[in-house]
């Protein structure tokens, strides 16, 4: 697993998800979907953005029948992982969001291994214990309960929200979603992203200034 400076992860952690996604098309060009889409919410907003590395596991939330792997595996994998860590979960039960995939207790457990927030493609339970536990988590919503819950993969490229995510990618999310950025670049997104937000100070100050028109704008381009 590539790891980033902490100086990189604190600076892009104090930027927002489309400032980050305007700097990948800088380095990248469009078309870009390094992004979850808009299955993927942030339920606990007021908890702010988290940036780190992703650990990723397939669950089943009610088909009991489904082979299991045991938790502690899982956890171990948490607890061995540099950090700070991005927990990516994905329900592929037969009903996916039927049943929970994440509450309060994980939430705990994951916390203390190390784990800043969670991305589950699927629902979750518990979300004032969430958020009492301070764990940003994002989701499709919440339910009050869950069935037979199984992991299945641990540590495996899984698709969440239409973003195809593999064990160490890094991930910032916030309250838009989530976007990846590639590690090995991670200082020149950075870079950008600073260069980005220079531009669009530029762009607004001259949308509220008097001397704003359309042909101004057209001669701008």
């Amino acid at each position: 697993m590539h790891l980033v400076s902490q100086t990189t992860l604190d600076g892009l952690r104090a930027l927002d998800s489309a400032t980050v996604f305007n700097a990948l098309v800088r380095h990248g060009g469009l078309p870009n979907e390094e992004y979850t889409d808009h299955t993927i919410r942030c339920l606990l907003p007021n908890l702010g953005a988290v940036v780190g590395y992703a650990v990723t596991a397939e669950v089943t939330t009610n088909d009991a029948d489904t082979p299991a792997l045991d938790w502690p595996d899982y956890y171990e994998i948490l607890e061995a992982t540099p950090g700070p860590l991005v927990a990516v979960l994905k329900d592929v039960d037969s009903r996916p969001g039927r049943g929970a995939s994440f509450g309060d207790g994980m939430a705990t457990v994951h916390k203390r291994l190390g784990v800043v927030g969670a991305i589950v493609d699927g629902t979750v339970r518990d979300l004032a214990g969430i958020e009492r536990v301070g764990l940003p988590i994002w989701a499709w919503g919440a339910v009050p309960g869950h069935g037979v819950f199984n992991v299945t993969r641990i540590n495996t490229p899984i698709t969440v929200g239409q973003l195809r995510v593999r064990p160490g990618d890094l991930i910032l999310a916030d309250g838009d979603g989530c976007v990846r950025i590639p590690n090995a670049h991670a200082d020149e997104i950075l870079r950008l992203a600073g260069a980005v937000r220079a531009m669009e100070a530029d762009i607004f100050e001259f949308y509220n200034s008097p001397d704003f028109s359309v042909a101004a704008m057209r001669a701008r381009r």
